[in-house]
């Protein structure tokens, strides 16, 4: 089977396992100004725009800043979490690495802040990824296609050739308005199954040959 043009693929809990470190930093964030934020709160914002997530903060977590400097104050403490230790997806490395090596181009489809973005990028095997899409880089964010269409044209092909893996609903959602044969590998929050939409349990052992056959 020929493999996709191009795989479109999200970051924070696709490839690494860094939802668990928002949650956190929006937990202690909110809690410093005496609100509360629990596991709900946290899961329904997953997979958003960081702007609108953070409006979110502000509004039902009581988080008196405005949502841009939420955003970098998110950003902070979730950096440098990461850089104590960034923890990858099962399976994540290996496919990034066979498709690499077999010439298909990675995008990274991010949410995520281009700061955020580079500081996982430069943890990535080399030359995985093509380039990235990053939240403040489009003018809407997922749900909106805007992401996947822009990471599709920055490799030239069209989505409808292009495999995108995702763990949220926002970003599957995203994902399928662009067009592309879309993949979801939940893990913080489900995904419901729906037309034109296959879910993995994760990437472990997942190659090249499983793409193709989406």
């Amino acid at each position: 089977m020929k493999p996709p043009a191009a795989l479109l693929i999200d970051m924070d809990g696709t490839i690494v396992d860094s939802e668990p470190y928002w949650i956190a930093t929006e937990h202690e964030l909110v809690e410093s100004f005496g609100g509360t934020w629990g596991p709900e709160d946290a899961h329904s914002i997953v997979g958003f725009d960081l702007l609108d997530a953070a409006t979110e903060l502000r509004d039902r977590g009581g988080v008196r800043m405005e949502p841009p400097a939420i955003v970098e104050h998110l950003l902070d403490g979730v950096i440098a979490k990461c850089k104590a230790h960034l923890p990858w997806r099962p399976g994540a490395r290996e496919l990034l690495i066979e498709a690499r090596d077999a010439g298909v181009p990675c995008v990274l489809v991010t949410m995520s802040w281009r700061r955020f973005a580079d500081a996982v990028l430069a943890e990535a095997p080399e030359g995985v990824f093509m380039g990235s899409i990053t939240g403040d880089e489009v003018e809407a964010g997922k749900p909106a296609p805007d992401p996947y269409l822009a990471a599709a044209a920055l490799v030239g092909v069209d989505p409808s050739e292009c495999v995108a893996i995702e763990d949220s609903p926002t970003g599957v959602a995203s994902a399928l308005a662009a067009g592309c044969r879309t993949i979801a590998v939940p893990h913080v929050v489900d995904v419901e199954p729906r037309p034109k939409l296959t879910i993995w349990p994760d990437l472990a052992g997942r190659t090249l040959a499983d793409l193709a056959a989406i």
